[in-house]
C-alpha cells in the first residue's frame, strides 16, 4: 500500500477541510468517501435501487451539483447503513489508494475497515453543538432556510445511525491520533493534523 493518510469522524468535525488541507500540503490525492455515499443517495432519491447504483458508480457522478443538500445528506446516512452498498464501494476506495503519490481519503470507516494498515490514522471530532452551529453557518451562507434546533437535531440523528448500524458503524482506530476541534480554529486543527502526517512520513522514510 503507499503512503496513506485514513481520517474518520462524525459529520461536521472538520475532517474533509483537514483532509483536503494535508493534501494540498503535501501533494497527496484526496477523496472524500462520503461523496460515493452521497452519489448513491442522489441517484437513490431519483428512483434507483442504492445497490445498483454503487456498483456503477462512475467518478463524474461524484461531480453532481446537488451532493451537499439536506436531503442527499440525510439518505447518504441511510444508504451507508446497507452492507451491500458498502461492500461495493469498497474497491473504488482501495483503487484509489492505491495510485502513484501518497493519499488522503476521508469517511467514517477508513481506518477502521478501508484502510486499516494507512501509515496515519486520525480521528477528527467535536461536539455534537460544535458541530451543528458550524453545519447551520454552512447552510445560511448556501440560503439555506433552517433552524439551528433542526440542525442539531439532524447530527445527533446521523450520529446515531452512524455509529450503531451494522455495517462498519463509526469508531476510531484502535491506533488513531485523536484531535479535538471543539475549541479549535481550522488553521490549529491542520497544523496538529500536519505534525502527526510529517513525523510518520519521516519515519517510514527511515525504515
Amino acid at each position: 500500500m503507499k503512503f496513506v493518510v485514513a481520517i474518520d469522524g462524525p459529520a461536521a468535525a472538520g475532517k474533509g477541510t483537514i483532509a483536503k488541507a494535508v493534501a494540498n500540503h503535501f501533494g497527496f490525492s484526496h477523496l472524500d468517501s462520503g461523496l460515493l455515499y452521497r452519489a448513491v443517495a442522489a441517484k437513490t432519491l431519483k428512483g434507483a435501487d442504492p445497490v445498483a447504483a454503487s456498483e456503477a458508480l462512475h467518478e463524474d457522478d461524484l461531480k453532481a451539483d446537488n451532493l451537499r443538500s439536506p436531503e442527499v445528506a440525510q439518505m447518504a446516512s441511510k444508504v451507508a447503513a446497507l452492507e451491500d452498498v458498502r461492500l461495493a464501494l469498497i474497491d473504488f476506495q482501495h483503487s484509489f489508494v492505491q495510485q502513484d503519490g501518497g493519499a488522503v481519503i476521508d469517511g467514517r470507516d477508513i481506518g477502521t475497515v478501508i484502510c486499516p494498515d494507512a501509515a496515519v490514522k486520525l480521528y477528527i471530532t467535536a461536539s455534537p453543538e460544535a458541530r451543528a452551529k458550524r453545519r447551520f453557518q454552512e447552510l445560511l451562507n448556501g440560503n439555506k432556510s433552517v433552524t439551528l434546533e433542526a440542525v442539531f437535531k439532524d447530527v445527533k440523528e446521523r450520529d446515531e445511525r452512524d455509529v450503531t448500524r451494522h455495517a462498519s458503524p463509526l469508531k476510531a482506530a484502535s491506533d488513531a491520533i485523536t484531535i479535538n476541534t471543539t475549541e479549535l480554529t481550522i488553521e490549529a486543527a491542520v497544523k496538529a493534523a500536519i505534525k502527526v502526517i510529517e513525523t510518520a512520513f519521516e519515519r517510514t522514510k527511515q525504515l
